[in-house]
């Protein structure tokens, strides 16, 4: 972990980093966690059974929206122009439950980990949502940065 937190000044003070004098280059981050519930809320997402409508587009759209709005919700975000956003919902029997995956890319000065990071959390917060009437003890877990590439840090992929 070389470097110092960036979002604080000399005297440790929070504050907005000044990426005005970074080059603007492509960025993409992708962000995944994963949702377990009950076999049986499973079933009934896999099954459209679910009585507020289609579970999983629902939360699609709840990541893509929420990638958009990131900086209005983390005081220190950029506000950023963003040009992709994907949120995929995959059913995972195993688990039971659904993982998550949300890409962000922008060409612009500062990177879009928290627009992924961002898209992945509110994606499976709308899943439990949706389906709490019938799970309240659904767990979200694993949030983590799978990739991020761009910008003057480069490239990182998760281990």
């Amino acid at each position: 972990m070389a470097g110092k937190l960036t979002h604080f000044d000399g005297k440790g003070d929070a504050h907005m980093v000044d990426v005005g004098d970074k080059a603007v280059t492509d960025r993409i981050a992708v962000a995944a966690c994963y949702i377990k519930m009950q076999p049986e809320t499973y079933d009934i997402i896999q099954e459209g059974r679910a009585k507020k409508g289609d579970v999983l587009g629902v939360a699609r759209l709840a990541g893509i929206m929420a990638a958009k709005r990131t900086a209005d919700l983390i005081p220190l975000c950029h506000p950023l122009p963003i040009t992709k956003v994907a949120v995929d919902l995959s059913p995972d029997a195993a688990l039971p439950g659904i993982r998550i995956e949300a890409t962000v890319k922008t060409t612009g000065q500062t990177g879009v980990e928290m627009e992924a990071l961002t898209a992945a959390n509110i994606a499976a917060l709308t899943v439990y949502d949706m389906c709490k009437a019938v799970d309240k003890g659904m767990e979200i877990g694993g949030l983590h940065v799978v990739l991020k590439d761009g910008g003057k840090s480069g490239r990182y992929e998760a281990p």
